[in-house]
């Protein structure tokens, strides 16, 4: 086969997988929000029995991230992507480093879900005797998802080791089918929270199981299914203990500072939640003195997190994905010591992100009355809550979405400490602030966590600035807000035609039709939406946007209409990507408690290196994707340029052995035994 066919076939073949794989990610969204809309129908959007719930089905998550999801990124990862280099695929390097986990998670687990009544005395505040009695019970019933969370996030680097990236994308997917069945089957027995309110006083054991049960069960299905491709990779995995020298130590002493920023961050993001939970504690107490109406005029931790779900989807959706490609270029200006390139990739990220971002967060802002409707569980007050809390949330998109593309610049230059400093700057904002906002009028507590955030992730990008300058000297700022002032020109434009357009549909009068029922909200959404995008879009040409085109063209590469955009320009360069994790755990700007799964994601796939003749006496073989350049030879000092606060380190997991498996000294030998 001749060289263009097959580089024509390994494009087709990379096209194929990010499509498979954003489709996947599409629909567990689609499905995410389904999910959404069915617990605001079950529970109701501003009910103390959703507050208790959500608070306590997060729990998970944020643990796993505080305490074990830094190790997981930072140690194992590099640890599995290196060993699957190894001549037997990594089998007996992995089963040692799955046997570990898995007994550290379940341990783990164990402990955090017997001490469930601690967990939720500390992470909720002004709860009373029946509301916390509740929520130890749903904290018993959803914690054991800290061990799922581990086991599904090892499976999935087992498999982008080896290529298999659809199966991790898909796996959500089941989890979000099996909660919509739960809250189905709720909905469809017990009736939905609209006609048939459910409260602390008529909530039984059979309800906690179809929502708090349901919720788990998803989250094992999502591991049980990766279990089928993990097995069909054949690389005979099975418990393996004994690890000394499996470089664990070594990895963890130069991640230290990646752990530390994710410890950071996930703590400030619990003391913050901690405050959130007091309105809905509140509106109980006002519930239980006959105060209803005041009751229902106070926003609850569950409108902050369908808030968050919605204002993350621009970032999650475009950001991450175009981060994540950018990444592999950022790498390779920083090992060539190439500041101009560097400047420049992430200079071409932020402007090409905005075109996304800057849309998506107007449109958020412009549509927040028809979308609070439609996830406010039919009660028109939750509706009016929610997009009182997105409007606040939405114009900070491009700002999230920044930082997020800047924090990869350092990632890529192998800085880990910078990331931290910043952590700690914001982290510092974050408790201040929510300190602060506990003694403000409890109906305003959720409103002034939306602005925290916002000036956070506002605050975020100049620390950032501030970092990058000393590194890079400059940003191409000009350019970049020339571009962006552009686009708020065309976005700015776009929101006034989905005004009119709502203005037409009556939206911003209360008997509107937006505010008639949800799937009249939904109506709306579907009519506007499209107006303000061909609205941008045109704007975007008559105001010569040419980010536009650099979006679009890497989309339809990957969804197959289009030619793949070549990585860099000029001479094609033989280094191989670093197997160093490009999507951190710890930043605060990420206020969704929902388990990410793209946080568990190895980048590309890397191109097969040259084959490797390999001697052994007279024997010879050849062997494809030889580690000997996967990373740089053990105690070689790291090829990123020091700084100021740092010095050149080696890259994690660089210790590890990895020679002819079964011969690692540090692995006692076992030999055969006599029948």
């Amino acid at each position: 086969m001749s060289e263009a066919k097959t580089t024509q076939s390994v494009q087709s073949g990379e096209a194929r997988s990010s499509a498979i794989m954003a489709a996947g990610t599409l629909v567990s969204r689609f499905l995410g929000f389904a999910k959404t809309w069915m617990l605001g129908a079950a529970l109701g959007l501003g009910s103390t029995v959703n507050d208790t719930f959500i608070n306590a089905n997060n729990l998970p998550n944020l643990i796993f991230l505080l305490v074990a999801g830094g190790v997981f990124n930072a140690v194992l990862v590099p640890q599995i992507i290196k060993a699957s280099k190894a001549p037997d695929r990594g089998a007996d390097y992995i089963s040692r480093l799955l046997t570990l986990a898995v007994l550290v998670l379940l341990a783990l687990t164990a402990l955090v879900t017997l001490a469930a009544p601690m967990v939720i005395d500390l992470t909720t505040q002004g709860y009373s005797e029946q509301q916390k009695a509740l929520a130890v019970t749903f904290a018993f019933w959803c914690l054991p998802q800290i061990f799922f969370y581990g086991l599904y996030a090892l499976l999935t680097q087992v498999l982008n080791a080896h290529g298999a990236f659809g199966p991790a994308m898909w796996a959500p997917i089941l989890n979000n089918i099996v909660a919509i069945a739960g809250l189905g089957m709720f909905i469809w027995i017990l009736g939905a929270n609209y006609t048939n309110p459910h409260t602390l006083d008529n909530w039984g054991s059979f309800q906690t199981f179809l929502i708090a049960g349901f919720s788990t069960f998803g989250v094992i299905a999502q591991t049980a299914i990766l279990l089928i491709p993990v097995l069909r990779l054949r690389l005979g995995l099975r418990p393996r203990f004994g690890w000394r020298g499996v470089g664990l130590g070594q990895a963890a002493k130069l991640s230290v500072w990646t752990l530390l920023t994710a410890a950071v961050g996930q703590l400030a993001f619990l003391y913050v939640m901690k405050i959130a939970t007091i309105p809905g504690a509140e509106r109980l107490r006002l519930d239980n003195a006959g105060d209803t109406t005041a009751a229902a005029t106070l926003p609850g931790n569950a409108v902050l997190e369908v808030a968050s779900q919605l204002y993350l989807l621009p970032h999650s959706i475009i950001a991450l994905s175009l981060a994540t490609v950018l990444f592999n270029r950022m790498s390779r200006a920083s090992q060539d010591g190439n500041k101009a390139e560097l400047r420049d990739a992430l200079s071409h990220g932020l402007r090409t992100m905005a075109v996304a971002t800057v849309f998506g967060a107007l449109a958020l802002f412009a549509l927040a009355g028809p979308l609070g409707m439609f996830f406010s569980g039919g009660e028109p007050y939750d509706g009016v809550m929610l997009a009182q809390t997105l409007t606040i949330l939405a114009l900070s998109t491009p700002f999230m979405s920044a930082n997020f593309m800047m924090s990869r610049v350092f990632y890529a230059n192998e800085d880990a400490r910078t990331p931290l400093y910043v952590q700690l700057l914001l982290a510092v904002v974050y408790v201040v602030g929510a300190f602060i906002i506990q003694f403000l009028p409890v109906g305003q507590i959720i409103y002034a966590i939306a602005v925290l955030y916002t000036l956070g992730n506002i605050l975020s990008v100049v620390i950032s600035v501030w970092f990058l300058r000393r590194m890079l000297g400059h940003l191409d700022g000009p350019r970049i807000a020339n571009s962006y002032i552009r686009m708020g020109y065309a976005g700015l434009g776009s929101a006034l035609a989905g005004a009119l357009a709502l203005w037409l549909l009556g939206s911003y009068r209360s008997d509107g039709f937006a505010w008639s029922s949800r799937p009249a909200a939904l109506v709306t959404v579907v009519v506007v939406g499209p107006v303000m995008l061909v609205a941008y879009l045109l704007l975007l040409r008559v105001f010569h946007v040419s980010e536009l085109r650099d979006l679009m063209r890497p989309l339809l590469g990957r969804l197959g209409r289009g030619v793949p955009v070549p990585a860099s320009s000029g001479a094609e360069t033989t280094t191989a990507a670093r197997a160093t994790v490009s999507d951190d755990t710890g930043l605060i700007p990420r206020i969704s408690g929902e388990f990410d799964a793209a946080s568990f994601r190895a980048g590309p796939a890397l191109k097969p290196e040259p084959a490797v003749e390999h001697h052994d006496g007279d024997s010879a073989e050849h062997l494809q994707d030889a580690p000997t350049t996967y990373l740089p030879d053990e105690d070689v000092p790291s090829t990123a340029q020091g700084g100021r606060f740092r010095q050149q380190v080696p890259l994690p997991g660089r210790r590890t052995y990895q020679g002819e498996p079964g011969h690692n000294p540090y692995f006692p030998r076992r030999r055969g035994r006599k029948k």
